[in-house]
């Protein structure tokens, strides 16, 4: 039985647009699927230093690597970013600076976010007419997005 060799960029990472609510899912799909197509070696790895003439061939063939890999990613992320965030995000070309930039946007977002789960949490009645089980299940609903969020409860 012979078994074909499968090209991993084939691999469907269904990657949403980035928008207000979904930057941790976003930056996780993100990277897995550009670590899936081996173009993720400038966000792993610093910049190598610049070509000379006394580089060697590996220096120059790493350095090359880099400067695609950023490249391409900082492409595949513009594609991903809804235009109204966009906007307010300043434009880098280094990945690592980039993706940064995005992190910060997000942090307020998140407390916001945060802040308002807490409220629900603490909020949310029991009802007879919902019933015992749907009560418990929205808790840990609201839990679980907190916990996503790294916003630990006592």
């Amino acid at each position: 039985m012979f078994i074909q060799p499968t090209n991993i960029s084939n691999f469907k990472c269904d990657i949403p647009e980035l928008r207000g609510d979904n930057h941790k899912v976003w930056k996780k799909r993100i990277l897995l699927h550009l670590g899936w197509m081996d173009i993720d070696c400038a966000i792993r790895k610093d910049k190598p230093d610049p070509i000379t003439e006394t580089s060697t061939a590996e220096a120059v063939c790493l350095y090359d690597k880099w400067e695609r890999s950023n490249r391409l990613f900082v492409m595949f992320i513009k594609t991903k970013i809804s235009a109204g965030i966009r906007g307010s995000i300043k434009q880098i070309d280094k990945v690592k600076p980039f993706m940064k930039a995005i992190d910060k946007q997000f942090v307020t977002s998140d407390k916001a976010l945060g802040s308002t789960l807490i409220m629900q949490f603490s909020s949310t009645k029991l009802t007879g007419i919902r019933g015992v089980h749907d009560h418990i299940m929205r808790k840990r609903d609201i839990a679980a997005q907190l916990k996503s969020l790294e916003v630990t409860m006592y």
